[in-house]
Order: structure tokens, then sequence, then C-alpha cells
């Protein structure tokens, strides 16, 4: 049975998807990045303060819209996928993933038994609209779409093999986590890490899985997409605001001060 989950067709049909990372962990900001006209939006649960509520607001705030949310969790827990998919969320990307034994794990915790351990209590769940997609059961398995993210030396050791693993769709290049394992932190931009960043996405693409990566610099961004990658998120709303707030302070202190017109004569 077809999936039904759009960001997860486009990636099959190697459509590139062009996102913005929500690190504002606000449901209001997420709504207005929703009508911005990015194909995906990325609601982090790892690096911002999300929770599982505020999770649950951002995704419905965007439902309404053509854009697709992903949701970040904070670890490969279990526990925790059980409960971000019932609330909904269709597309996960798992932090933090070495080896082909660990997306194996994340893969059986996204399905539901007999085929993986995720447990079924989806009659009282958002996913299921509480019980309204009577076909919740048969459908939710193949609806997932199951994103790692490969961020140290070690897995990108093992990325064959974790491209390998049946039921992961793509994998995600974290070039922040990946540069510090690599002994440049806080430059991604080294040329060693470059070079690592494009053969992995060589790699993952080779394998038929979809690429991703994030960067604020658009000509990586272009140069990630003609590698290949499908799924490219290209800007942080929180580091939108912060930079444009901070260029029109900046701005107006420079400014000369107003000259105040002469006050008039009194009548």
């Amino acid at each position: 049975m077809p999936a039904l989950n759009a960001f997860k067709t486009a990636l099959a049909a190697k459509q590139p998807q062009i996102g913005l990372w929500l690190s504002m962990a606000d449901p209001y900001m997420a709504e207005v990045s929703a009508t911005a006209g990015f194909d995906w939006l990325l609601i982090d649960g790892e690096h911002a303060p999300n929770d599982l509520r505020s999770t649950l607001a951002a995704l419905q705030a965007v439902a309404p819209h053509a854009a697709q949310p992903v949701v970040r969790a904070v670890q490969g827990d279990t526990a925790l996928i059980k409960q971000l998919l019932d609330i909904g969320a269709k597309n996960l990307l798992v932090p933090m993933v070495d080896t082909a034994e660990q997306a194996r794990a994340l893969v059986s915790a996204t399905r539901y038994p007999p085929l993986g351990i995720r447990g079924v209590g989806s009659a009282v769940g958002r996913a299921s609209q509480w019980s309204a997609r009577t076909d919740y059961l048969d459908i939710a398995d193949a609806e997932v779409c199951l994103l790692v993210q490969a961020e140290t030396v070690a897995a990108l050791s093992n990325l064959a093999q974790i491209c390998a693993v049946d039921g992961i769709d793509g994998v995600f290049i974290g070039p922040a986590d990946l540069a510090a394992s690599m002994g440049h932190r806080g430059r991604p931009g080294h040329p060693e890490v470059q070079a690592a960043i494009e053969t992995a996405m060589r790699t993952i693409v080779a394998s038929g899985k979809a690429a991703g990566t994030l960067t604020s610099d658009p000509k990586l961004a272009r140069r990630y997409l003609e590698l290949g990658c499908t799924f490219v998120a290209v800007g942080v709303d929180v580091l939108l605001y912060a930079g444009a707030a901070r260029k029109l302070a900046a701005d107006f202190s420079a400014a000369p001060p107003v000259e105040e017109p002469a006050p008039r004569a009194a009548y």
C-alpha cells in the first residue's frame, strides 16, 4: 500500500526539497515559516527548547500548509519515538547514529509488530485522527519517513552499512558535529571536513537513499544539491531573526542623530 506522506514520496522520486530549520520553538513562528514557500520545516527537539507539547503545537500550526514538517528527536529513544509518531509526526530525523545496528533499532521503533516494537495506542492518537483513519494500523509503517544523522568519524566509516538498512529513507550529514569529531570544532568549512561531507553524500546518493544536510551558506547549499542531495535546509529561523534584528539595530545606532526641528513660535 503506498505511503500517505508527500515528503517521503518526494525524496523517493529524487525531487530536491528545500527546508528551513525551526529553532525558535514557537508555533506562531512555525506557522509564519510554513507560509514562506519552503518544502519542509525541521522542528528541532535536539538543540532547541522543544518538548512533546511544543512539538505538537508546531505540527498543528504547520498542518494546514504545504510545507512538510520533519521532527528531530533529542535522541533515538524508543518511547519518545512512539510518542512523536502518536502525535502525528510522519517524518523523523534522529541524531548521532553511528552504526547499522543503531539504524535497525530505530526502524524497529517506528514499526508496529510483527515488523517492529512500536506500542499500539493509535486509537487515542492524533496520528489516526482519534480512530477516524480506520486504516491507520495498516498504513502506518509505510507512512513513516525515517532519516538518520551521520555526524561522526565513526558514522562515516559505517556509512555504507547504515545506508543498506531497510527502512532508512535518508541520511543527514551533520556538519558541526562532524567537524568536531574530525578535530575541527567550530570549522565545518574546513577543507578536510568538506571533503568528507562530499564523499559521504556521494556514498548516500549511490546507495539509493536520500542525502541531506543543513547550511546557511547559499553557495554550499547549491553545491550539495548538485551532488544529488534531496533534502537541504538553507537557514535557521532564530538566526535569520537574530541577524535581521542586529542589522536593524546597528543601522540606527550608526546613523547620525536626527536633527530636531526648530521650535515654533508661540502664538
